[in-house]
């Protein structure tokens, strides 16, 4: 297959297994800033997804617990595959600093009583969440923590 722009359109996703956290990309920026983008993987590619509601929800409540714990969060914003997330840090921390970040921000997850911003002023589908289904999500991501670190098949 020819190589695509996008990097994760090279990633054979026949062999990943789900769940992990990887980087994705590492860009520096015209003045010498660093992004690093992380797949924050909750699903084995075309064997399973996260439903929309669900996804909604951690996308909601990652994004703004996530910011408690570090301030180089840029951007957490779910993959049209759904199944999983995307997190772009400013810099370039180490991938066992994110599984942390995750972990940690999973566990608050866990706690909250409602979604941050899911109402019709702050959101642009405020119906559309599943805080149970992010539950269960995240606690089954954070049950299989120990296997983050192995991406591809063995």
């Amino acid at each position: 297959m020819p190589t695509m722009n996008v990097e994760s359109f090279n990633l054979d996703h026949r062999h990943v297994d789900a769940p992990y956290i990887r980087v994705a990309d590492v860009k520096t920026l015209p003045k010498g800033d660093v992004l690093t983008k992380y797949d924050i993987r909750f699903c084995q590619p075309n064997e399973d997804h996260l439903e929309m509601p669900t996804i909604h929800s951690i996308e909601h409540t990652f994004a703004e617990l996530s910011r408690n714990h570090s301030e180089n969060v840029i951007d957490f914003s779910p993959m049209g595959c759904q199944t999983g997330f995307y997190l772009l840090m400013a810099g370039e921390p180490a991938v066992e600093e994110i599984r942390d970040l995750v972990a940690t921000t999973l566990t608050d997850l866990l706690g909250v009583d409602e979604v941050p911003a899911a109402n019709v002023v702050q959101c642009g589908w405020g119906a559309s969440h599943d805080l149970e289904g992010a539950k269960r999500a995240a606690q089954a991501m954070l049950d299989q923590r120990g296997s983050w670190a192995q991406v591809m098949k063995a």
